[in-house]
């Protein structure tokens, strides 16, 4: 039955990508990121700038002033909520300026960019209906599972919550699993507590003190309308080899509620999204992984090579395009570049290069063209040389966000400060070293805040870090 299932599953996903290709399409751009990565910053400041028509001069057709204009048009799929765009726009410009809420479910924008193309006999006017699709990266950690029955998630999830950086995160639910008997008839209660002190477990281990990212599956961080649901009342149970495990037992209800969460849950998000993308961008915070220490670095590291496993990557071609939709471009974005000074920037790109090296060579192999990059989507600092202690040192400038903490002295959201967020260093291997999470009273090189909004001239679009290399990278081409 399985088999059958999958061939199914497979079909649909042939048959709607035939359609799609009939009907003539555009450029889906996939955008995620783990928490708090910058996701919805990227799209706004990318449609901002699109729209503004800003100078994005590493953007080909922008720098040769071949783009005509930009528009938003109506939502196209009407099962799809909309992007926010003017709302969080708002957020940035208003008084206040607060960076948007973050992702917390699936949306859509759709642009069209009217341009004129640089190649064939002359230049002639064109249209690029761009639709991106803002997705939160957790659900894209929970793909893999399709490929994980319910004893080898228990067994992989059970082992990471005994290492160093997790043990004491999952003491209590650890706690509650040794009184449990797997073999046992169900109870819906040991279910529900379960699920209960699994979930909080995670939420724990998101906390920005641990910024851990390998954390599926990734509705119980965001339930949204499902809180509740059996789909999501479920836990791991170490399950012995051999054992016997009637019908009727825990381990059975459990393995059942794990197989409808990717039946009802994962599998409708690959099938009516993820796998029509035709480009990705991956959002990477890691400035906070940093922050945390090596455990967490290496916890990152693990993420992205699990994401990559959810990627169908490869060059695109009719029969791919009909038949076996494939993504053939990914980008890899540390975002926040401008909590450091630029001489730590290719430093930043370099440390992001190795977090993915894995994750790339898996994509590299079947010939998708991937990328890394540093980059700001909006730009909250500036840079200066400040004098201290005698000496002259590369400094960042804005306004720490209010509660933030640095060297015993705490921001008020208010006064702008100079910060010395320390070098990167040069060998990226170096921020490995060791095990321990490092926490906010901790001595480290580095120490990243979090920053407000820039102050913005009405109707300007923010400043950015290498905003355009991006655009450039991801949809250059179509604009050629």
């Amino acid at each position: 039955m399985s088999l059958f299932n999958d061939l199914v599953f497979e079909a649909g996903i042939a048959a709607r990508s035939l359609a799609e290709y009939l009907g003539g399409g555009g450029l889906r751009l996939g955008v995620t990121g783990l928490s708090r990565a910058g996701k919805t910053v990227f799209i706004t400041a990318l449609v901002n700038n699109l729209i503004g028509r800003a100078r994005l001069p590493v953007l080909g057709a922008s720098a040769e002033g071949r783009i005509a204009r930009a528009t938003l048009e109506p939502q196209p799929d009407d099962a799809v909520p909309r992007f926010a765009y003017e709302d969080h726009r708002a957020a940035l410009t208003s008084e206040e300026r607060r960076w948007p809420q973050s992702t917390r479910r699936i949306s859509q924008l759709r642009l069209t960019i009217e341009f004129e193309r640089a190649k064939g006999w002359g230049a002639r006017a064109s249209t690029l209906t761009l639709d991106i699709v803002d997705y939160p990266g957790e659900w894209l950690l929970d793909l893999p599972l399709l490929g994980k029955n319910y004893a080898q998630w228990s067994r992989e999830t059970l082992d990471a919550s005994a290492t160093a950086a997790r043990a004491a995160l999952a003491q209590d639910w650890r706690g509650y699993l040794a009184g449990l008997d797997p073999t046992a008839p169900a109870q819906e209660e040991m279910a529900r507590k379960s699920a209960e002190l699994f979930t909080a477990y995670l939420r724990k281990s998101r906390e920005d003190v641990y910024a851990l990212s390998t954390l599926p599956p990734g509705r119980f961080l965001m339930p949204g309308d499902l809180e509740g649901s059996p789909a999501l009342t479920f836990a791991p149970l170490p399950v012995p080899e051999g054992a016997d495990i009637g019908p009727a037992s825990l381990a059975a209800m459990m393995e059942r509620r794990y197989e409808a969460y990717k039946t009802h849950i994962v599998r409708p998000f690959f099938r009516d999204h993820f796998s029509r993308l035709d480009r990705q961008i991956v959002l990477v915070d890691a400035l906070a992984a940093l922050n945390s220490g090596p455990a967490a670095l290496r916890d990152l590291e693990n993420a992205l090579a699990e994401v990559l496993q959810a990627f169908r990557a490869g060059r695109s071609s009719l029969l791919s395009t009909l038949f076996r939709p494939r993504i053939d471009r990914i980008l890899f974005a540390a975002t926040k570049a401008d909590h450091l000074h630029h001489a730590s920037h290719d430093r930043l790109e370099d440390i992001l290069r190795l977090l993915t090296a894995r994750a790339i060579q898996r994509a590299e192999g079947v010939g998708a063209s991937i990328d890394v990059i540093a980059l700001a989507a909006i730009r909250a600092t500036r840079e200066a040389q400040v004098r201290h202690d005698g000496r002259t040192m590369d400094a960042i400038i804005g306004v720490p966000e209010a509660g933030e903490r640095l060297d015993g002295q705490i921001f008020d959201g208010k006064a702008e400060a100079a910060v010395f967020p320390g070098e990167l260093p040069a060998d990226p291997k170096a921020v490995f070293a060791g095990d321990a999470i490092a926490l906010p009273e901790s001595e480290n090189d580095w120490r990243f805040l979090r920053f407000r909004p820039p102050l913005t001239a009405l109707g300007a679009c923010p400043p950015h870090i290498r905003l355009d290399r991006a655009l450039q990278f991801l949809i250059g081409d179509k604009l050629a």
